[in-house]
């Protein structure tokens, strides 16, 4: 019997514009802390500070985004969305001032809430539902790779080129991305009867146990995504920090060509079960890293290059999974609700992280113990789902 058709010319485009969405943000992150010292002489507790303010505005638009896209037609927030958020990367270009590029960032952390709900949302709408779980492990590899890549190439640029560049590429390829969402053709939306509000039109409440379990994952991959750089640096790691994204991008490709597939075949929390003991495992490792590197820096290096490939491996083994159980949890007029609730939980984590990460390191001496905090998180994410999140969503599965 013939499989529903999944790469479709919508799919590809959406997949692309996503792709490109992700390359232009993360093209960014990880050279912010050393921009916001070398042009404003912030300390690390006041990077964490500013950089956490992009995901509060994404938390603070999520819930709304999510009812919003329920509700009216999701392609033109979509484009809306699109538009605003890469627009404020010419935005940084003129920020003068510390308290302008706060300002900007914060509206970019709004656009970014609602732009990645809409596509997310989109994808769902696009395909079919027999392949939900391979499609959305192939959209979340676009997200994962662009995570992967866009930092390693920032970093990259930074060795070479002034800021400005660096701003201007992540503008041009948002540019790019943004026609790539025009040519998206959707779905004909039906018209829906405007519930009351109650907070399940903002958040779904089936979703909580997981929302909780998904969030204090998130933490130390925030702390990672923002801050390994600096910590290769700071221990004297001696390979380019860059690499650290490159190999976690492989790791998430290989991770693509099985967890989607499994993820169809019904077993949603074995594969986040699993994932989640890679991950602890990889965070103790780095937590673990300075240590190692008074003993043997080639090792270390080599090694530092290793935990990048497993939590490529144990994260893009997990992204499908939790999206799909939180959607699976919502019935079909609730996608938008869903999606938000997912990207939620991850956005308040990576906030969260951005935030402690750097107070941790300099309250305590040395970004180990914000990963060693990290590794701890992870083992009681992982408890929680084992005992309340996997046997609730197995309990209150819709699909």
């Amino acid at each position: 019997m013939e499989k529903d058709r999944l790469f479709t010319g919508n799919f590809y485009k959406i997949l692309g514009a996503n792709f490109l969405l992700y390359i232009a943000f993360y093209l960014i992150l990880p050279i912010l802390p050393f921009y916001l010292v070398e042009t404003y002489n912030t300390d690390k507790t006041m990077i964490g500070v500013i950089l956490s303010c992009y995901t509060i505005a994404c938390l603070c638009i999520r819930p709304f985004s999510g009812y919003l896209l329920d509700t009216f037609s999701r392609r033109p927030l979509y484009l809306l969305a699109y538009f605003v958020f890469i627009a404020i990367f010419g935005g940084y270009m003129i920020a003068t001032t510390i308290t302008l590029f706060l300002a900007l960032r914060v509206v970019h952390g709004f656009a970014f809430g609602m732009v990645t709900v809409a596509g997310n949302t989109i994808v769902i709408d696009i395909m079919p539902s027999s392949r939900r779980g391979e499609g959305l492990g192939y959209y979340g590899l676009a997200n994962n790779l662009a995570m992967s890549f866009g930092p390693m190439i920032g970093l990259f640029m930074h060795q070479g080129l002034s800021y400005q560049v660096i701003f201007s590429s992540s503008l041009i390829v948002g540019v790019i991305g943004f026609l790539m969402a025009y040519w998206v053709k959707t779905p004909r939306k039906a018209p829906v009867k405007r519930e009351p509000i109650s907070l399940d039109r903002f958040f779904l409440k089936k979703g909580i146990w997981a929302g909780i379990s998904l969030l204090l994952l998130s933490i130390p991959y925030g702390m990672t995504t923002t801050y390994v750089a600096m910590y290769a640096t700071e221990i004297g790691i001696e390979v380019n920090s860059g690499l650290y994204f490159t190999f976690m991008a492989i790791g998430l490709g290989v991770s693509r060509m099985f967890s989607g597939r499994q993820v169809d075949k019904g077993r949603i929390t074995s594969v986040i079960f699993w994932g989640m003991c890679l991950a602890a495992i990889t965070f103790f490792l780095l937590s673990g890293l300075h240590l190692l590197m008074l003993w043997n820096h080639v090792f270390s290096s080599y090694l530092y290059i290793c935990i990048s490939l497993l939590q490529g491996l144990s994260f893009g083994t997990m992204f499908p999974a939790f999206n799909t159980l939180f959607v699976n949890l919502a019935p079909n007029n609730q996608r938008g609700t869903a999606t938000s609730t997912y990207l939620t939980s991850w956005d308040v984590g990576i906030g969260i992280g951005l935030m402690i990460g750097g107070s941790i390191a300099e309250r305590f001496g040395g970004f180990e113990y914000s990963y060693l905090f990290g590794a701890c998180l992870t083992i009681l994410s992982l408890l929680l789902f084992a005992l309340k999140a996997g046997p609730h969503f197995n309990k209150y599965k819709l699909r």
